[in-house]
């Protein structure tokens, strides 16, 4: 039996639900004492470039595939789902070993006091508005990706097309806003 007569709803539906609560489990659990064997610190950069190249396949894809280049539209998609992957393998990785950065922590002491927040004044609730939605609609987006990309490779592309409409600019928003978050939180690492 191959890819094209399998019934992957109940898989699909079990990894999308896996993946964020493993994540947000990952936010509660006590960080090790011991080394990662890198220094994790470059990670959030290597995010914001797996997430800009991402952004950027994503258009390219929309290119191939407006003219009826359907290998390339293809090879661009599983390209955009790989990194996608790694992304999420490298940010658990990152949050495992790290604490989590707090946007507008001038002295990196975990805590914003009131001066901090005096500091950063309204661009925290833009920061905290696009982290919200990018978390939400990453969280989405799984789902979305995975139906699309199997709708794609059992052939029912009148399904595909339909479920693209949504996921293209869902998963184009999560990795520009992710890049965004990056440039807005990195002074704070």
């Amino acid at each position: 039996m191959d890819i094209k007569s399998k019934n992957l709803n109940l898989p699909i539906a079990i990894v999308s639900i896996v993946i964020p609560v493993l994540v947000a489990i990952l936010f509660y659990l006590p960080r090790p004492h011991m080394q990662a064997g890198f220094n994790v610190q470059i990670l959030p950069l290597f995010h914001a470039i797996l997430n800009s190249t991402t952004a950027v396949l994503l258009l390219a894809s929309l290119f191939f595939i407006r003219r009826g280049h359907i290998k390339a539209h293809k090879t661009t998609n599983l390209i955009a789902v790989a990194l996608s992957g790694l992304f999420l393998l490298s940010y658990v990785t990152y949050h495992f070993f790290t604490e989590s950065t707090k946007y507008g922590d001038i002295n990196h002491d975990q805590v914003v006091d009131a001066a901090e927040k005096a500091m950063v004044g309204g661009s925290a609730y833009i920061y905290y508005f696009i982290l919200l939605t990018h978390i939400l609609l990453a969280i989405i987006i799984v789902p979305l990706v995975l139906f699309t990309l199997l709708r794609g490779f059992q052939s029912n592309f009148e399904k595909h097309k339909k479920i693209a409409r949504w996921t293209w600019p869902i998963w184009f928003y999560v990795a520009v806003t992710g890049v965004i978050v990056y440039v807005m939180i990195s002074p704070y690492y």
